[in-house]
């Protein structure tokens, strides 16, 4: 595998290459907290509260959009007083019904699962919000339903929405006595994003840039990404789903205490510990001294990513964290570590998912691709 690792350190190639059409997006973030927040007040959503407290609220959307579910079941967290549910299928699931919130969500207003889950929603009588484009077969369903509806402004990737799509959710989820978020709470996530953008800028070298720093950690590795938290899980789904849509580049994601209890054993498999014993070829010593090393240079090796919460983390899931560690150490598997920065669980979130966007265009230049073009995505969607 071939990396341009200078790249990342070019910051004309950079911001006149193919990052030039994404990044700016990315760098966007905080601006769309701030908007989104605003318009989903302008939109009233705030009347989906009228009639009290759900027994449950399901959050519908695939690709992209299906991400902002995680979010605001995160921001209720364990404690939440009803279950934030994701959904991301045609249709809806036999239990919901007029005690129930839907909340739609689409960066393009078109998808057919989405748009099915607002009809039978409207069929069933329960109470509907709708994130999606103004003039769009899902805004026009909306409409037909009564739904709360919040049109996202601005054009942008559907993979750099996230926070147009999410924080609407969170107003509304905070109506409907779901989360406890205040204005603060979403100020300061929107200026961690600020914060993110400015230490992860296409200026800033790589040794000081911890997104360009954590592409190169990555590049030729095999990551596993594990949470130690709801809210760290969340942030590990949100890095899977942006490096394989902008860097093409594939990742295990995991958490602690599940499914790390099974996912330990990769680490004694072919890309852990076992990829010594393969590479050794299990000669004697001499022969050993004398094999290729050049080769076992090139074999690609896991490389586990743990995403630490110190607020929120469990004393036996921190202990957990700990072994972990060890165990990869003593098997030939690197490890970087990656802390929550913030106080409230959106800012938390935020400190890792900003990172983790920036992360992705950064590796996906080092691999000498194009982060802007999802050509595969594209022919599945026909």
């Amino acid at each position: 595998m071939y990396l341009d690792e200078a790249i990342l350190d070019d910051t004309a190639r950079i911001d006149t290459g193919d990052a030039a059409a994404l990044l700016p997006h990315i760098a966007s973030a905080a601006l769309q907290v701030r908007q989104s927040a605003v318009l989903a007040q302008e939109a009233r959503v705030a009347r989906l509260g009228a009639d009290g407290r759900p027994r449950a609220v399901l959050v519908a959307g695939v690709g992209g959009s299906s991400l902002a579910a995680g979010i605001l079941a995160a921001v209720a967290g364990p404690a939440g007083p009803v279950p934030v549910i994701g959904h991301h299928a045609h249709g809806l699931p036999g239990w919901v019904g007029v005690s129930d919130v839907v909340l739609a969500v689409s960066a393009s207003g078109t998808s057919t699962e989405t748009c099915s889950v607002v009809e039978e929603a409207h069929r069933r009588g329960a109470r509907i919000g709708v994130v999606a484009p103004a003039d769009t077969p899902l805004a026009h369903l909306a409409a037909l339903a009564g739904a709360s509806f919040v049109p996202l402004v601005g054009q942008r990737p559907a993979r750099a929405m996230l926070w147009s799509l999410a924080v609407p959710l969170l107003v509304a989820a905070q109506a409907l006595g779901v989360v406890r978020l205040g204005d603060d709470a979403v100020e300061a996530a929107a200026a961690r994003l600020e914060e993110v953008a400015t230490r992860c800028r296409s200026s800033s070298e790589s040794f000081v840039n911890p997104a360009k720093t954590l592409a190169l950690e990555l590049a030729g590795a095999l990551p596993v990404i594990w949470g130690t938290s709801v809210v760290t899980a969340v942030a590990a789904e949100h890095a899977a789903a942006q490096f394989a849509t902008n860097a093409k580049y594939p990742v295990l994601v995991g958490a602690l205490p599940h499914p790390g209890h099974h996912q330990v054993a990769l680490f004694d498999g072919p890309f852990g510990a076992g990829l010594g014993v393969a590479d050794s070829g299990g000669g004697d010593e001499l022969e050993n001294f004398f094999r290729d090393r050049a080769e076992e240079e090139k074999s690609t090796r896991l490389r586990l990513i743990l995403l630490r919460d110190p607020d929120a983390e469990r004393a036996e899931v921190t202990r957990q964290a700990e072994v972990a560690v060890a165990v990869a150490a003593e098997r030939g598997v690197g490890v970087t570590e990656l802390r929550t920065e913030g106080s409230g669980p959106l800012e938390r979130l935020a400190s890792l998912i900003g990172l983790f966007d920036f992360t992705a265009v950064y590796l996906a230049l080092v691999l000498g691709l194009d982060p802007a073009q999802v050509p595969a995505a594209r022919d599945l969607g026909r």
